[in-house]
């Protein structure tokens, strides 16, 4: 009787480790998907603190003009991207499964996963059109939907209006921009001059490391989020501004690596293990 009392004390015992252990891999499970994987912020931080499309509009910006170059019209559509790609990296989106056939990344619909709010407005508006409408989009739709640029007068609400405005604004409220206004003859513009010029060098001297001093040939090596602001620096035509300050030969081999990063088959890079399957969809969307 004894005996039995023990065994079954201890099947009990193992039962509940073997439960709490269960338990403690879903929270684990569940706590990467609210966070997100590559998310790697710091308290304290306001360099880490920034989203892919403030580093990217941060990059674009003139820093005593406080505007982005009247010429550049990549950079609407490169902030839609990043808001993508920082959805995905957050757990808040996805990509459709290619199926038996495979479907081409251009094809594959997004999927809404989490609607946990990420504490960025835009995000989350982005985020709610992506779980209200009535039929999936794929990536390049979204894109297009976001930044206006669609045809459909039924869909214009999915538009997200005054984006760089916005952005520069939640740069002022962390204490890298300012708010000034500027003069143009005919009319009056409110501009965003640089204030800490600490955190812009940073995001500089990040993105020139990732392609001189620490560059690695595989992109899987690299921190998915530096590697899509790398991309999406590109698409936005704003990457020159961070490889400027190179002496000729470090120039040249900064744009040679990018070359070998946008050389790739975004089709073969999103089969490989833990690639995020959206930000190669918003790569192919920019590089096809």
């Amino acid at each position: 009787m004894t005996s039995l009392t023990q065994r079954s004390s201890g099947l009990v015992q193992r039962r509940t480790e073997a439960s709490r252990n269960e338990r403690a891999a879903e929270g684990e499970e569940e706590e990467r998907d609210r966070d997100g994987q590559e998310e790697d912020e710091r308290a304290g931080d306001k360099e880490a603190r920034l989203t892919l499309m403030e580093e990217v509009l941060l990059l674009g910006l003139k820093d005593r003009e406080g505007y982005t170059s009247f010429w550049n019209d990549c950079i609407s559509a490169g902030l839609r991207g990043c808001m993508l790609i920082e959805l995905a990296l957050r757990g808040r989106i996805s990509l459709e499964s290619g199926g038996m056939r495979r479907k081409s990344l251009l094809a594959r619909k997004v999927l809404f996963k989490s609607d946990a709010p990420t504490g960025d407005v835009m995000l989350d508006e982005a985020l709610k059109h992506i779980k209200e409408t009535p039929t999936p989009e794929t990536v390049q739709s979204w894109i297009e939907l976001l930044s206006g640029e669609t045809w459909n007068p039924l869909k214009l609400h999915f538009q997200l209006r005054n984006v760089r405005e916005r952005l520069a604004k939640n740069l002022v409220e962390k204490g890298v921009l300012t708010t000034e206004k500027q003069n143009f003859l005919l009319f009056d513009m409110t501009t965003h001059p640089l204030t800490n010029n600490n955190i812009k060098q940073r995001l500089i001297k990040k993105v020139q490391e990732a392609v001189l001093d620490k560059w690695v040939k595989d992109p899987h090596r690299m921190d998915k989020r530096l590697l899509a602001l790398i991309y999406l620096a590109h698409s936005s035509d704003v990457i020159e501004n961070a490889f400027a300050p190179l002496l000729d030969d470090q120039y040249d081999l900064a744009m040679k690596r990018v070359r070998q990063l946008l050389d790739l088959d975004p089709e073969v890079e999103s089969t490989k293990p833990n690639a995020n399957e959206i930000l190669w969809a918003v790569v192919s969307t920019f590089t096809k």
